[in-house]
């Protein structure tokens, strides 16, 4: 089964080595037709501390690397 790869923007690096990454999404409801935007954050490991906040990056499903991080930094982000 292939990896989740998902883009999102830089929205907070205080931690070590973890970026937090808000990503959008927009999809019609099935019900009422409208277009509905989902935001969701998602703690990223970024090893080398390499972005800012406002960088868009690429992140891919990974190994567990703490409590809540479950993605890692793909390297054609930067």
């Amino acid at each position: 089964m292939p990896k989740k790869t998902l883009k999102g923007k830089v929205i907070s690096d205080k931690n070590e080595k973890t970026i937090v990454v808000l990503v959008e999404r927009k999809y019609k409801h099935p019900f009422f037709k409208k277009i509905v935007k989902n935001k969701k954050k998602y703690h990223v490991h970024d090893e080398k501390n390499m972005f800012k906040i406002g960088d868009i990056v690429q992140i891919e499903e990974s190994k567990p690397y703490s409590k809540h991080k479950r993605f890692k930094i793909l390297e054609n982000s930067k």
